[in-house]
């Protein structure tokens, strides 16, 4: 995943920021740690939401954001009609690829905030019944939005994943730290 900021440091806004983005992140990728793909991808409630689908989702959503904020066309487009498409893999899509996908867009994102001059930079929203016209909002505001969206689909992922097997968020913070300490070489532990 893209590397880590710590929020620590005196007055770093943005690292501050994009600390809380990635803690939030994490909620939805420790949400499939173990899992299979076809766990990954079930429906278990009577929403349709499942983790593979939060998880494309949320890479499209911080991807098309992060779009609009440079000017640039989204790598996905969807309309209304096509929306729910977002939520649901599809082909031969994988959690492994919807993972390698999210860590690039990570990492973009992180790239472009450490790049900028000042989040106090501005871009336009969108043209949609719930923005304002012609509204243009900060970098900051992007990031603040992005912790929000990743906030709430990380506890959709908990709910889900709970559903699934019992697994908690605490459980798989540990079975995270765990695979961690197991992929560090021995001179390091």
């Amino acid at each position: 995943m893209a590397t880590r900021i710590y929020a620590e440091a005196p007055g770093d806004e943005r690292g501050a920021l994009l600390s809380c983005l990635d803690d939030e992140r994490g909620g939805i990728r420790r949400a499939l740690l173990g899992l299979t793909d076809e766990q990954a991808t079930t429906a278990p409630s009577a929403s349709e939401l499942s983790l593979a689908g939060l998880l494309k989702h949320a890479a499209e959503v911080e991807q098309g954001w992060l779009s609009r904020a440079q000017g640039v066309a989204p790598d996905v487009r969807r309309s209304e009609d096509e929306w729910q498409e977002s939520f649901r893999p599809a082909g031969d899509e994988t959690v492994a690829d919807r993972l390698a996908y999210w860590e690039k867009v990570a990492g973009q994102t992180e790239m472009f905030i450490l790049g900028l001059d000042s989040l106090d930079e501005t871009f336009p929203l969108p043209e949609a019944p719930w923005f304002p016209p012609g509204e243009r909002v900060s970098m900051r505001w992007l990031l603040l939005h992005l912790i929000t969206e990743m906030s709430r689909h990380s506890g959709h992922a908990d709910i889900i994943r709970e559903t699934i097997d019992g697994a908690t968020a605490y459980e798989l913070v540990e079975l995270e730290r765990r695979a961690q300490q197991r992929r560090r070489p021995e001179r390091e532990r």
